[in-house]
């Protein structure tokens, strides 16, 4: 009896002769594919944006802004002479603000290392002071606005101590940047001439048939009147709720 079993049990057939099992060379690609996917999925979130550049000369208020943003507190501040990192909720998301130091041996340095990560671009300017620091505030914006790593960028331009007596508004501070700026243009395209194109981030900013405007650039450019010591922030709020 126990032989006519053995016998009765069914004898699995050899494979034939050149085919191969094709399972485990399913699994290596299959393991490939998965490796290639989370190695992108990391990369992108690496380097995803999310910075917001709070940007401009040094006693601005940019710190301040810092500080009411993300202490919701006015804290006493000094030039800074290294960046300020802090995380903001907003409606629409989180976001991390940088506070670049605006000392011109500095800003330079910070803004190329934080660009490439920026999400929008916050550029403080003091308005009581702009008329007698335009050069340099139009020359700095100038290089934000014309960098490869910006032109996609939105931008708010904060015109900053509307609480105080002598401060430009937003419109008359609009027109010594278009006019500043357009200078700085010439300045700026005289110098490229002699230098490969491929060489450098910068853009041409604006048309090169007229005279500068900021409905000219690739961005989206608003000026905007605020007051970082009354803490009168809501079209700043705004932009970053939009972002």
């Amino acid at each position: 009896m126990d032989g006519s079993n053995a016998n009765s049990v069914p004898k699995r057939s050899p494979a034939p002769e050149g085919d191969l099992d094709q399972t485990p060379i399913f699994l290596a690609v299959l393991v490939v594919l998965i490796t290639l996917a989370l190695l992108y999925v990391w990369k992108k979130k690496r380097t995803a944006r999310s910075d917001v550049l709070l940007m401009g000369l040094c006693d601005s208020g940019k710190t301040l802004l810092f500080s009411h943003l993300i202490l919701d507190d006015e804290k006493e501040t000094f030039t800074s002479i290294k960046e300020n990192l802090g995380y903001l909720t907003t409606s629409s998301g989180e976001l991390r603000l940088v506070d670049i130091p605006g000392h011109e041996r500095l800003r330079g340095k910070f803004f190329d290392q934080y660009k490439n990560l920026s999400k929008a671009i916050v550029y403080v300017i003091d308005s009581v002071t702009v008329q007698k620091d335009i050069r340099d505030v139009a020359d700095f914006l100038y290089t934000v606005l014309a960098d490869k790593a910006t032109v996609n960028l939105p931008v708010i331009i904060l015109c900053n101590k509307q609480d105080e007596a002598l401060a430009k508004g937003e419109g008359a501070i609009k027109s010594l940047l278009e006019k500043e700026i357009n200078l700085v243009r010439q300045t700026r395209t005289s110098q490229l001439q002699s230098v490969d194109p491929q060489s450098t981030d910068a853009v041409f900013l604006g048309r090169q048939d007229k005279d500068f405007e900021f409905g000219q650039v690739s961005q989206k450019v608003k000026l905007v009147a605020c007051s970082a010591k009354e803490c009168q922030l809501d079209d700043l709020n705004a932009f970053l709720d939009s972002l």
